[in-house]
């Protein structure tokens, strides 16, 4: 992979340079970060206040280039990954097929996790649902930074068990996130700019409303593919109508798994990293904009479900993995063919979504087929809650 960053402008590896966005424009960001203002007026920002410690940290490597040290933090934040998992895979009724599947699993998209922050913001969702079971304030706090990052991880709270540990780890997680948003607050101009650039995105052409319009466009659809807000998207008729109707996909996905949430029953080790990766993959495939990082959330998600012996996502997993596979093809090795609506880009894009479309509708499903109340382990003879009478007389035996 760092071989690749180093060599990523060669033509074999399609359009434009991957690294480009960490020397050029999260440069950029960080230059306007050390004079205490979030950049306000820029709208390629889109990303909530904790974006911003994370694009300041390479001065703490100050014997490095922004790009060096950027890539250096991005390994430490994947070594930190691996270990949680690996460790993680040790205790007993674990396994360590999660680490394997990370480890693996992430170079099949090239060189692009080292260039982006998603590395970072993984290991934060990564670490709050290995302390789930353990620690729900560690939980919460952890899941609670990740969103300040990038708002996605807020999503693995949702299989928290009810009652004690669900209050314990969201309020953990609001005390932490309006903490640290009060502390960013006083430190920086303008820390929730970035709320009016993400209500102006439209369809990016990777998302699989992109893909709908980038088939109508050999139908005769007049739309064209132009930059804006830092990614590729269609304008021209209907595509606010496509934006409108994936908001509302979303909000639907959102519904269906808090309905789940109220009606889930039985529960195993393995429910809140299957929860989390079910509603991030309804969160992905119904977004407007589905960029080939989001795959490394998928990743590092489907490798916490890994984990457990007990998870129900395996054969999701699998999916995720093929999905990343043709997320590099798309990004960046073909992406002049997608941009350019081709037959061989469009069969590109309804490969990598029909993939992820079919790893979200199968995870949702196995996750309400494995938390169902007539998936429980069977009560004892005597009915549910029946106590076993202690032998009348006898001695009492210690193990």
């Amino acid at each position: 992979m760092l071989w690749l960053l180093v060599v990523g402008g060669r033509p074999a590896l399609g359009w434009g340079g991957v690294g480009r966005e960490v020397w050029r424009l999260y440069h950029h960001w960080y230059g306007v970060l050390a004079h205490g203002t979030f950049p306000a007026h820029d709208p390629l920002w889109q990303y909530p206040p904790g974006a911003g410690p994370v694009l300041l940290a390479p001065a703490l490597l100050p014997g490095l280039t922004y790009f060096q040290a950027f890539v250096v933090l991005t390994l430490a934040a994947d070594a930190a990954v691996t270990a949680a998992l690996a460790r993680a895979g040790t205790r007993p009724g674990r396994s360590l097929r999660g680490a394997a599947y990370w480890t693996c699993g992430l170079p099949l998209l090239l060189h692009l996790p080292l260039a982006r922050y998603d590395v970072q913001v993984t290991a934060l969702a990564v670490i709050a649902l290995l302390t789930a079971t353990r620690s729900p304030r560690a939980y919460g706090a952890f899941a609670a930074l990740g969103a300040l990052v990038k708002v996605w991880p807020v999503l693995v709270l949702l299989g928290v068990a009810r009652g004690r540990d669900t209050r314990s780890a969201w309020t953990w997680a609001a005390g932490t996130g309006a903490t640290a948003l009060a502390v960013l607050a006083a430190l920086f101009a303008h820390p929730l700019a970035f709320l009016r650039q993400q209500g102006g995105r439209g369809v990016q052409i990777e998302s699989l409303g992109g893909t709908v319009l980038g088939l109508a466009t050999h139908a005769g659809w007049p739309g064209t593919v132009r930059y804006r807000y830092g990614a590729m998207e269609f304008t021209g008729p209907y595509v606010g109508t496509v934006a409108r109707l994936s908001l509302l996909l979303t909000g639907l996905a959102l519904a269906l798994m808090l309905l789940w949430r109220l009606r889930a029953g039985h529960r195993t080790p393995a429910t809140p990293a299957d929860a989390a990766l079910s509603a991030v993959l309804l969160f992905t495939v119904t977004s407007r904009v589905i960029s080939p990082q989001y795959l490394i959330w998928l990743l590092g998600l489907a490798a916490v479900c890994l984990t457990s012996r007990h998870t129900a996502q395996r054969p999701v997993a699998v999916l995720v993995l093929a999905a990343a596979a043709v997320s590099a093809v798309v990004y960046p090795v073909l992406y002049d063919q997608v941009t350019a609506c081709t037959w061989t880009g469009c069969a590109l894009m309804v490969v990598r979504n029909g993939l992820l479309t079919a790893a979200a509708v199968r995870s949702c499903t196995r996750v309400w087929r494995a938390t169902r109340l007539d998936t429980a382990p069977p009560a004892p003879r005597g009915g549910r809650g029946a106590v076993v009478p202690a032998p009348a007389s006898g001695p009492r035996l210690l193990h």
